[in-house]
């Protein structure tokens, strides 16, 4: 019986158990989404394409993960601005 116990709790090759999905609530909009740090692939960050200027922008403002929503509203909030920032208003 001693040995079913362990290996039930011993999960993974090296003796830790598996990460597991956590709910955690936006820093910006404040719903709640489950992050899938677990299994990275099936997370809904995944879905947002962001480049490494998109990154950056993101990490300076906020400290923690934030919802699909908001990735994508932020993402292309800072793309306009910095579109808007190249626009030469000459009249």
């Amino acid at each position: 019986m001693e040995n079913f116990k362990s290996n039930v709790f011993d999960t993974t090759s090296n003796g830790k158990p598996p990460l597991k999905h956590e709910e955690k609530i936006c820093p910006n909009c404040l719903r709640s989404f489950e992050c899938k740090v677990g299994s990275i692939s099936l997370c809904q960050c995944t879905k947002v394409n962001l480049s490494l200027e998109e990154r950056e922008y993101l990490s300076k403002q906020f400290s923690d993960c934030l919802c699909y929503q908001c990735m994508e509203t932020l993402a292309f909030e800072y793309r306009i601005t910095k579109s808007y920032k190249t626009i030469t208003w000459k009249f």
